[in-house]
């Protein structure tokens, strides 16, 4: 399946999506913070991205940029997972370069339907 980088500061969060995922089948790469993210991006080259918005060092926001700067990563598609879902934080979101805004909590199933959906629009 497909390699996905989980950029999440809250350990708990993390290792449920980790788990969510590694038993849909894709290889995880977890970060716990937006510049270990754009480190780890680099480094594994996922299919995917899905980042928290509130995270120390730097913020997904910041860490989408950054990603969207370097020519070998700005193609990866970023869904952002975040508790806040105002209109403006979306807007941030999609405005960084963002594929998509995934509200928290997320059920488990709903979570592999979406990621199984964004993967099959970017071909993976």
């Amino acid at each position: 399946m497909a390699k996905i980088l989980i950029a999440e500061d809250e350990r708990d969060i993390r290792e449920l999506v980790a788990f969510t995922l590694r038993f849909a089948g894709h290889e995880v790469f977890p970060a716990s913070n937006g510049e270990e993210a754009v480190e780890l991006a680099a480094k594994s080259s996922p299919d995917l991205i899905l980042m928290d918005v509130r995270m120390p060092r730097m913020t997904g926001y910041e860490a989408c940029e950054a990603m969207k700067a370097d020519p070998k990563l700005k193609d990866i598609p970023v869904v952002f997972l975040s508790a806040k879902g105002q209109e403006s934080e979306i807007q941030q979101g999609m405005d960084v370069g963002a594929e998509e805004y995934l509200l928290k909590p997320f059920v488990p199933d709903e979570l592999s339907a979406r990621i199984k959906t964004i993967l099959a629009k970017f071909g993976k």
